[in-house]
């Protein structure tokens, strides 16, 4: 039976892979250092074996890829604004641990690595949708540094003739994202605040668009891109996304109807780094590994908000009662 790890399992995009290969049966280990991920999103994951740990370090990276056969790195400090204040961290936890698994996993003998790219490799190209044959344009550290970790996986493919693939995602949304940091994703933060009834703030005139992929569809596309065959997707970059974008105008105005809202958003300067527009073309994961999106993004942006309420019922239930335990 193969081992799966799943890097960053505590984190938002890793805990929902662990949670798939786990209702299929599989084995699984994850790997967490929690400078971003939560403990809690370990609840439900009891079956995982866990190791605390930073990749940073070399030896948390060889125990994490001892007779593993699919590795799915979804690690990383996942913040544009984050990287431009502090671009060295940035670096440390995208690229250098990105580094030092890639050399854990070669020694292992690990078979097969699926990276979690980032669209914003593509940069700000008044080009769309965005394919994979662009020549990307990473205009924060943070794109720099995914877009390095993409190419080390390249050069280990190369090299090593380890089965790398990269899925290059585009704005994730859904359950168990944090949605209590500055840095988290929009649609997080729009969650909580509006279901708080306070107002989210919109960096820029709301005109942005972007193509907003619900986790189940992320999921789906690693799942596909580990069993592919090697000969498919051996070095390759793909898109995971829907192929459809909506402004952050728009996004606002459905999640006012879904979270009761009243009011109206807060406009603020945009932010460096931000990018204007965002479409993927997803042609390429169609055709290499099958991929369509399972989930559209309403559906999506319901059961996110359903989920983000159902929390916050379950935290003020706890804070009653803390005598009672909530799973």
């Amino acid at each position: 039976m193969q081992l799966y790890l799943v890097t960053g399992a505590a984190g938002f995009i890793g805990r929902s892979i662990a949670a798939a290969l786990l209702a299929r049966g599989e084995l699984v280990r994850g790997v967490d250092n929690f400078i971003t991920g939560k403990r809690a999103n370990l609840n439900g994951l009891e079956a995982m074996e866990f190791i605390e740990g930073d990749l940073n370090d070399p030896r948390v990276c060889a125990k994490a890829c001892e007779a593993v056969d699919i590795v799915f790195h979804e690690a990383a400090l996942p913040s544009v604004p984050l990287s431009i204040t502090n671009p060295i961290a940035t670096n440390q936890c995208c690229v250098g641990a990105t580094l030092n698994l890639l050399m854990a996993a070669q020694a292992a003998g690990v078979r097969r690595l699926v990276y979690a790219g980032s669209s914003s490799a593509y940069g700000d190209s008044p080009t769309q949708p965005k394919h994979e044959g662009m020549l990307p344009e990473p205009i924060s550290p943070y794109a720099a540094a995914k877009l390095a970790g993409e190419h080390y996986l390249s050069a280990f493919s190369h090299v090593h003739g380890m089965e790398t693939v990269v899925l290059r995602y585009f704005n994730v949304f859904g359950p168990h994202q944090d949605p209590t940091s500055h840095y988290s994703g929009v649609l997080a933060i729009f969650c909580r605040k509006m279901l708080a009834g306070e107002v989210p703030t919109i960096y820029g005139d709301g005109g942005q668009s972007r193509d907003f992929t619900y986790i189940d569809n992320v999921v789906h596309a690693n799942l596909l891109a580990a069993s592919a065959p090697a000969e498919k997707v051996r070095g390759k970059v793909m898109n995971a996304a829907t192929g459809s974008r909506i402004t952050l105008n728009d996004t606002f105005h459905h999640l006012r109807r879904l979270t009761g809202f009243k009011g109206s958003p807060l406009y603020a300067q945009g932010r460096a780094g931000d990018i204007r527009e965002s479409l993927a073309d997803i042609t390429l994961a169609q055709k290499l590994i099958g991929y369509e999106p399972i989930v559209g993004f309403p559906e999506g942006l319901r059961r996110t908000v359903e989920w983000y309420r159902q929390s916050e019922e379950k935290s003020h239930a706890a804070q009653a009662y803390p005598s009672l335990e909530y799973a």
